[in-house]
């Protein structure tokens, strides 16, 4: 996959709207691979839905997204299925681990399906993200902060054209939000894929091709 595209698309929760002033909804909008987009946003303004409507998880909206020009909302499971597992990584908002497995195992899991990334490399992260201490510790043991360190390796371990990241900084100090933004960095270039992040506040600290206002 080389773009995505946004064609007059809107949540349908915000039709009944008289004004939408966004650089994204009701816009054309359209994201290249190989490039590095901020999108903005004030809490309520669709930020969550809009990775939920790219990942396929809802289609609760108006207008159009595309992939490579084919719209998404003709997708079937099986082209959904092939494209999460080679095209398209995300790491949500609410990051989706599970709580009742090690820090280990919620990335190994992963691992397993795609035989991505090798043992050495996620043990290098996790050492570089300060949890390798925390290798055989519950999820539901550690931090918030940390556990967005958990999901961002997580996210990295599948090929991927395009990464979208929905506030993965939020709970992080500065010192370890950039050592998430190298690593990122490092992989994206390593994979030549497109990265798309979601902020209401702190922002991941990347190179942005472009910055949208939600």
């Amino acid at each position: 996959m080389n773009k995505i595209t946004l064609q007059q698309t809107l949540p349908e929760v915000f039709a009944d709207r008289n004004e939408v002033c966004s650089e994204v909804w009701h816009q054309t909008v359209e994201w290249k691979k190989e490039g590095i987009y901020l999108v903005e946003a004030q809490s309520g303004t669709g930020k969550s839905s809009l990775c939920s409507y790219i990942y396929g998880y809802r289609d609760d909206y108006q207008g159009i997204i595309g992939f490579d020009g084919e719209n998404i909302r003709h997708n079937t499971v099986k082209q959904w299925v092939g494209l999460r597992r080679n095209s398209l990584s995300m790491m949500f908002q609410d990051l989706r681990l599970f709580t009742e497995l090690t820090v280990w195992e919620n990335i190994w899991l992963k691992n397993q399906l795609t035989g991505y990334q090798s043992k050495k490399q996620i043990e290098e992260w996790l050492g570089q993200l300060e949890i390798a201490d925390k290798k055989k510790v519950l999820v539901s043991k550690i931090s918030f902060g940390q556990q967005q360190r958990v999901a961002l390796l997580r996210a990295l371990c599948q090929p991927f054209d395009f990464i979208f990241l929905d506030e993965p900084v939020s709970h992080l100090d500065k010192g370890n939000a950039k050592k998430m933004a190298e690593i990122l960095v490092s992989e994206v270039k390593h994979q030549g894929a497109g990265v798309v992040v979601t902020s209401i506040g702190s922002r991941l600290d990347l190179p942005y091709t472009k910055i949208f206002r939600l």
